[in-house]
């Protein structure tokens, strides 16, 4: 049987709706049949009535949400937990707002990777123009006057005549990025195995090791509103960012600490998890009985932190790719114009 895959909105919108039910006093039961009701998406209509037919028959939420397959067992057993300790509407509204800050984050990231990739292309389309059709104008003009371009502008010149003749060769490989694109955006299998290469090599590093530990620390903080003991919420926190070997040997590093005895706050610094300055905050939380709402200012925080992070980056590539362009842009003209400028006063 094919698992469904759930976006993170629909994740974040299925958990949400489920909270408010309970909330109001509707069973795990009912609230499910009444989503499948009013649900317009077909294939997750007959997930949610599977999972009623499930709970109806005895299991609990948890394990029907365990037997669709389309949730990770970090959910599941943050579910699990919740049902123990009977907080399983905390449980799923932390789970909501887990989906809705995941996809927040990643549109932010996305955004903020093509806009820059966008001025890129154009910088090259432009710098490509100026010196495949633009300077041979020039030239012509200096040939008219008995001269020619030499020094800077004769290198910008032949440059620009390679660029010419490379033109159909820089398109064919526009077309192929272009498709790498389309496949990445439309193959599922594709993209979890480049996404799954770029993790293992690039997905914790600057401010992707931001993004890391903001996540790790919003489960951790989901782990402990259940009613899990922190210890316990750490190592499955770790599940979430399972498919980042780097974050999961952090991840293990701090749960063999934990195991030898080691303070919390004290396996998460040495872990790189979360930065010192934090982990005082939560040994102070821990100790005046305040861990539950110190842990979801943590959990802000990091997160805001790598937001501010992603959006500096971005701040200091756009100007420097502005300023870059530019600067060709007017070492081109320069090049050309000076030289004539000279022969035009030398002729008047």
């Amino acid at each position: 049987m094919k698992v469904l895959e759930l976006t993170n909105l629909e994740k974040a919108d299925l958990f949400k709706q489920l909270a408010l039910l309970m909330h109001s006093g509707v069973t795990a039961g009912d609230g499910l049949s009444l989503l499948a009701e009013g649900e317009p998406n077909e294939k997750i209509r007959e997930m949610l009535v599977k999972m009623t037919e499930s709970v109806d028959a005895g299991a609990y939420l948890s394990q029907a949400f365990e037997e669709t397959g389309s949730f990770p067992a970090y959910v599941t057993g943050l579910l699990q937990m919740g049902e123990q300790v009977g907080r399983s509407e905390e449980t799923l509204t932390a789970l909501s707002d887990y989906y809705e800050q995941k996809e927040r984050m990643e549109r932010q990231l996305v955004s903020s990777l093509t806009y820059p990739a966008i001025l890129l292309l154009l910088m090259a389309v432009v710098i490509i123009i100026l010196l495949s059709q633009v300077l041979p104008v020039f030239n012509d003009i200096y040939a008219s006057l008995g001269g020619k371009l030499t020094g800077v502008a004769g290198g910008l010149l032949l440059a620009g005549q390679l660029l010419d003749k490379a033109i159909p060769v820089l398109c064919g490989l526009l077309v192929v990025v272009l498709g790498f694109f389309a496949v990445f955006s439309l193959h599922k299998e594709w993209r979890k195995k480049i996404l799954g290469f770029f993790s293992a090599r690039w997905g914790d590093k600057g401010i992707f090791r931001k993004m890391n530990n903001a996540r790790f620390a919003q489960a951790l903080s989901m782990g402990y509103t259940s009613g899990m003991p922190l210890e316990d919420a750490a190592d499955l926190a770790a599940l979430l960012l399972k498919d980042i070997p780097p974050v999961q040997e952090r991840c293990k590093k701090c749960s063999e600490m934990l195991q030898q005895g080691e303070d919390l706050a004290v396996a998460l610094e040495a872990a790189e998890l979360m930065p010192p300055s934090t982990c005082r905050m939560l040994t102070l939380g821990l100790r005046s009985g305040t861990g539950d709402s110190v842990m979801e200012d943590i959990s802000r925080r990091m997160q805001e932190d790598a937001h501010n992070a992603l959006e500096s980056i971005v701040a200091r590539v756009e100007p420097a790719l502005v300023l870059v362009t530019s600067v060709l842009v007017g070492v081109i003209l320069l090049s050309v114009m000076l030289p004539l400028m000279n022969i035009m006063t030398a002729i008047g």
